[in-house]
């Protein structure tokens, strides 16, 4: 079965930094693009920045020269470097990835998410 499980979050002052990580289990073939999103209290998920199998990455317009996002696919893992937080961070932050089970089949899977709390 496959999972994604993240960690990293917590309690930080506004302008701290944080570092998300985010690691992939169970038995697949291989792991395609992978993101971090968010969802606040009483908005929608957001994406936060992806970023391809290639390197290729892509920021929310919110987060861009703050945010760094990277992987290493030899862990299996997905990192966010958040820094100058802001209050308007304040959000559950979920890990995708869109997994390729086997030839021909992929599926996107989610973690279970972890806060960040940035206080003012």
């Amino acid at each position: 079965q496959v999972q994604l499980v993240e960690s990293g979050g917590g309690l930080v002052q506004a302008g701290g930094s944080l570092r998300l990580s985010c690691v992939a289990s169970g038995s697949f073939f291989r792991i395609s693009d992978m993101g971090w999103y968010r969802q606040a209290p009483g908005k929608q998920r957001e994406l936060v920045a992806e970023i391809t199998s290639g390197g290729t990455t892509n920021y929310a317009d919110s987060v861009k020269d703050r945010f760094t996002i990277s992987r290493d696919s030899a862990k299996r893992s997905v990192y966010l470097q958040m820094t100058s937080l802001k209050p308007d961070d304040t959000a559950v932050y979920y890990c995708a990835a869109e997994i390729i089970l086997n030839i021909g089949f992929k599926r996107q899977y989610w973690g279970q998410g972890t806060q960040v709390t940035v206080a003012s």
